[in-house]
């Protein structure tokens, strides 16, 4: 497996020796970078969100430079072309063209630390909010919720009836905290919350994430 994966990285330093086709295959690595965003932070989770930089502990640069080979392999058929790539490359232009991909790498997983840490200040926030005398509506986090007789309501429009005339601001602040505290323990974005439109069963208060994929019935 691994003179296998030699082989494919050796490949890599056969490329066409014209500037045009070098300026192609830079294109095409990273237009294939940018494609393959998810990708690449699925593989920055898994590895438990450690970037260390350096080629030999990126995540996916590699394997872009030897897909977008491939592919350039297989789009030209032409006998010029395939003469051409017999060409040695000069080795400089291909560690500037990882280099570049590198770079663009860590750029999208910085972006996406930035996206982490405004999500947890949003998240501070809105608990911060709730844990306040007044309970904010947690649908347009903007004016306070009343709640009587079990009917919880709000300027913005949000209108629940009652599921039991238990429900009081105490225990309906505490289940949407423990609602927020459970989500955040296993996704660190800020979930959203709706209101389902029942027919014939009652509306109720919604909470999901459209990062990890789920919801829950708060109420």
């Amino acid at each position: 497996m691994a003179e296998g994966s030699g082989s494919r990285h050796r490949s890599l330093y056969k490329l066409v020796g014209s500037p045009p086709w070098k300026e192609a295959f830079r294109q095409g690595c990273l237009e294939r970078m940018r494609n393959s965003r998810d990708r690449l932070l699925n593989k920055y989770r898994q590895a438990g969100g450690n970037m260390s930089g350096g080629a030999q502990n990126t995540f996916l640069v590699q394997e872009v430079m030897e897909e977008e080979w491939n592919a350039l392999q297989l789009a030209e058929s032409r006998p010029e072309a395939l003469a051409q790539l017999e060409e040695p490359l000069d080795l400089a232009v291909l560690e500037e063209i990882q280099q570049e991909l590198i770079d663009q790498e860590q750029s999208i997983i910085s972006e996406y630390e930035k996206s982490l840490q405004f999500d947890e200040k949003c998240l501070s926030v809105m608990l911060a909010e709730w844990e306040a005398n007044s309970l904010i509506c947690p649908v347009c986090t903007k004016y306070n919720l009343r709640i009587a007789s079990g009917v919880v309501m709000c300027r913005c429009g949000l209108y629940i009836p009652s599921h039991s005339p238990e429900v009081t601001e105490q225990k309906f602040r505490a289940c949407l905290e423990d609602s927020v505290n459970e989500h955040s323990a296993c996704c660190p974005h800020t979930p959203a919350f709706s209101v389902t439109e029942g027919t014939e069963e009652k509306s109720s208060l919604l909470m999901s994430c459209l990062a990890c994929d789920t919801w829950a019935v708060i109420l």
